[in-house]
């Protein structure tokens, strides 16, 4: 895993409290980092790409998913707030969804670069129907500086074993997120 998103999803898997993600999974865009976090013999994942379905207009019914994985997909899209709405339609209630996002990043286009978004903003794209778990962010100036001299530095991997490159990839400035994310519940119907 690589430096800007080891932490990221270390953090997402400790709310987890190791329990694995069952039932029926979407996964947009590249969730490969989430693969160990799935409970592979109780779940079904449907994995798809952007652009190529839109998450602004899910292809699927309504509570049609257990779990909802978008990672790193936000950022690239015109109205995030309409995707973040989308992921908890096919949602089931009492299902979990987990958003991941860059915030100081460079610019990349795949196909287009839209937005950023801090902790509050994704709190403030949740409907009103869902009880955000944990939202949560990282970064450092240290790293922000390597990336701002070579956004290659982003790759660099972090080994197993403790160290300054495992170090650098934990040490977080709440101050200076390179990554945001978001693990919400959508609540059960009332009546």
């Amino acid at each position: 895993m690589h430096l800007t998103r080891y932490c990221m999803y270390q953090r997402i898997q400790a709310v987890l409290q190791g329990r694995q993600l069952t039932g029926r999974i979407l996964g947009i865009s590249g969730i490969k980092n989430f693969y160990p976090m799935i409970d592979w013999n109780n779940s079904h994942l449907v994995e798809v790409e952007y652009p190529e379905v839109d998450m602004q207009n899910l292809p699927f019914e309504e509570a049609e998913f257990d779990v909802v994985i978008s990672d790193q997909v936000l950022e690239h899209l015109p109205n995030p707030k309409r995707a973040i709405e989308e992921s908890f339609r096919v949602l089931r209630p009492g299902g979990i969804a987990i958003h991941t996002t860059c915030f100081l990043n460079p610019i990349h286009e795949a196909p287009g670069d839209y937005c950023r978004l801090s902790k509050e903003a994704l709190s403030a794209l949740c409907p009103p129907n869902v009880e955000a778990i944990h939202i949560g962010s990282w970064g450092n100036r240290i790293v922000l500086g390597l990336l701002l001299l070579r956004d290659e530095f982003r790759f660099i991997q972090i080994p197993p074993r403790s160290g300054f490159r495992r170090w650098l990839a934990t040490y977080n400035e709440s101050k200076y997120p390179i990554v945001t994310w978001l693990i919400a519940r959508k609540k059960a119907n009332i009546g």
